[in-house]
């Protein structure tokens, strides 16, 4: 009898030690990212990095292109919104979600992400940061009136003064 009443006292002391070690943890809050504000949060570290290898490739840049270093960690900040170029990749990517949404019907898997799309990043960017918006030149006796930017962005000269 002696020894069943040393097991429970060792059992209930192990108990109360383990309770009291789990209730004293504090909360897993920094399991997930900080500064999440288009991609789903609940992404695991292999899908984000997959999203972000995606995007990196369509513009052809490398983190620090969107992402500021912290000196002082020595280290990528990653939720500092310090660089626009982080608002303008969110932008960029609702609007390419509307996009696929009304024009592709495209479809999200459990995430929110989209399945199937009609369009991505590298859809306009191939592989460049800041891609060209270039508009069709017209040849012949269609071409551009008098005044309309030519390629170069300059005004087509008027008449024939000279300067």
């Amino acid at each position: 009898m002696l020894i069943n009443k040393k097991i429970l006292v060792t059992l209930c002391l192990s108990s109360v030690v383990t309770l009291v070690a789990l209730t004293s943890m504090k909360p897993d809050d920094d399991k997930g990212y900080k500064n999440l504000k288009v991609l789903p949060k609940n992404l695991t570290h292999e899908q984000l990095g997959k999203v972000m290898h995606e995007w990196s490739g369509s513009l052809g840049v490398h983190c620090d292109f969107c992402h500021v270093r912290n000196e002082a960690e020595k280290k990528m900040d990653f939720a500092s919104d310090a660089k626009p170029e982080k608002e303008m990749a969110r932008k960029m990517y609702k609007m390419m979600n509307k996009i696929n949404q009304k024009y592709f019907e495209a479809k999200k898997d459990s995430l929110g992400m989209v399945l199937t799309s009609g369009v991505n990043c590298y859809t306009c960017h191939r592989g460049d940061s800041h891609p060209d918006a270039k508009l069709p030149e017209r040849k012949g006796p269609g071409g551009p009136p008098a005044g309309a930017p030519a390629p170069g962005g300059t005004p087509a000269p008027q008449g024939d003064h000279k300067q």
